[in-house]
């Protein structure tokens, strides 16, 4: 069974964005790499992020503090290839676990996935290094679009069992932004 190398980051949805941020700064000694209205990512290692927050007065206004208001949004595990994670994906469907949302950040190759409690998390596999990840949510291209683009899960293992290298696989698909689930959670 292919595994999770490590584990990657936490994400918070929150009514106390700015709070929320100045705190983790103050205690985990955290840098931070992205930052816009609704969202931010923050570091405190060698990893492009460790900590993302999401501000529900925007994202979400109004919310009624059910599981998808504020609180522990997902955990995030990484893979060590998009072959591992892709082999993953082949297993879990074959036990009718499916993701609810494959995305591509252009950082990271993600699937995200709920346990039968609705815990959710997100299997990951990194676009190249955390440097060159921190330059990308530094630019302009990562501020137009925090998000990623949606991917079809199933395409993306028919072109990996057809031979397509880990380039190949890794590359970031051509399309809009991607809708955030509100319903189901924040990247």
């Amino acid at each position: 069974m292919t595994k999770p190398s490590k584990f990657a980051h936490v994400v918070y949805m929150t009514r106390r964005y700015d709070e929320m941020i100045a705190w983790y700064k103050k205690v985990f000694q955290a840098d931070v790499v992205h930052q816009d209205p609704a969202l931010a990512f923050l570091t405190y290692d060698d990893e492009h992020h460790r900590f993302a927050f999401a501000n529900l007065d925007l994202l979400k206004p109004g919310g009624d503090g059910g599981r998808g208001d504020i609180g522990v949004n997902h955990v995030a595990y990484t893979f060590a290839s998009a072959a591992d994670l892709l082999a993953t994906y082949k297993r879990l469907k074959a036990e009718g676990i499916t993701p609810y949302w494959p995305i591509h950040h252009g950082i990271a190759l993600s699937m995200y996935y709920r346990d039968p409690d609705g815990n959710r998390m997100e299997f990951q596999v990194d676009h190249g290094s955390a440097e060159d990840a921190i330059a990308y949510m530094k630019s302009d291209k990562f501020g137009r679009n925090a998000v990623g683009v949606d991917y079809d899960p199933d395409e993306l293992l028919a072109r990996y069992e057809a031979g397509a290298s880990e380039a190949e696989l890794m590359a970031m698909p051509e399309g809009p932004p991607a809708d955030i689930p509100i319903e189901h959670g924040i990247s």
